[in-house]
């Protein structure tokens, strides 16, 4: 089974009007393993960034003015995203209204949105009344997001994929660990694999049993008679 895990940044709040995607960042899953798939790229919204945008995104128009427009990434976008995988996004109807404002402007065919997996909806069916922001989850899971400075779509599509591991049942490590270690990011490699198993523990952790607790299972042990079941487990 094929998911992606999908982020946006925009330019704002309303993809009806004037607001436009300027990055995207996704990673692939199969069997909800990461492949270390992924795709990210910046896009030239063709519009100014409005003021205070910059906080939030650490993007500009400097940054923004020589990247590609959305047009001319649509197509690559589209075939990292076939075979009607699942779409993974937090907050979906957001990402997905803006994603397909901007296929219908570049004459592309629109994503359905039975496509997409909605976290938000999922985290809040799951813990009701709770907090359900990106952040929050992290913070229930011990996912660590001390990189989150700034909002990016790459590396939130990452924290979310841990996020999305955790809703649907937990992590399951040794799984992960096995995974191929390929580069995580953009192409340009930062050193991260997929992982490799854990060294085994140096020295074995000291028992918590206290003596005296000791002394109690052996006088317990002692009344159940030496033809006891658990007199053969006791050593």
């Amino acid at each position: 089974m094929r998911e992606i895990v999908l982020d946006t940044e925009t330019t704002g709040f309303d993809a009806d009007k004037d607001d436009r995607i300027v990055e995207i960042g996704a990673l692939e899953l199969i069997n909800h393993l990461p492949t270390g798939r992924t795709y990210h790229v910046y896009i030239n919204p063709e519009r100014s960034m409005p003021q205070g945008a910059f906080e939030v995104h650490g993007l500009g128009d400097d940054f923004l003015r020589d990247k590609p427009k959305f047009a001319e990434i649509a197509q690559g976008f589209m075939d990292f995203v076939a075979d009607d995988a699942k779409l993974v996004i937090h907050n979906a109807s957001f990402d997905m209204k803006f994603l397909n404002a901007e296929l219908r402007r570049a004459g592309f065919p629109t994503l359905p949105f039975s496509r997409a997996l909605d976290t938000l909806a999922l985290a809040r069916e799951k813990f009701p009344g709770s907090p359900s922001s990106l952040d929050a989850l992290c913070r229930r899971f011990g996912v660590d997001n001390s990189g989150r400075e700034l909002h990016g779509a790459l590396l939130d599509s990452e924290l979310l994929a841990e996020v999305y591991l955790e809703l649907i049942g937990g992590r399951q490590p040794d799984l992960v660990l096995d995974a191929p270690g390929r580069s995580v990011g953009s192409g340009e490699g930062d050193g991260r694999t997929a992982g490799s198993r854990r060294a085994a523990r140096p020295a074995p952790l000291p028992s918590r049993l206290t003596q005296a607790e000791a002394e109690a299972h052996v006088e317990f042990m002692a009344k159940l008679g030496e033809h006891a079941v658990w007199a053969r487990y006791s050593t």
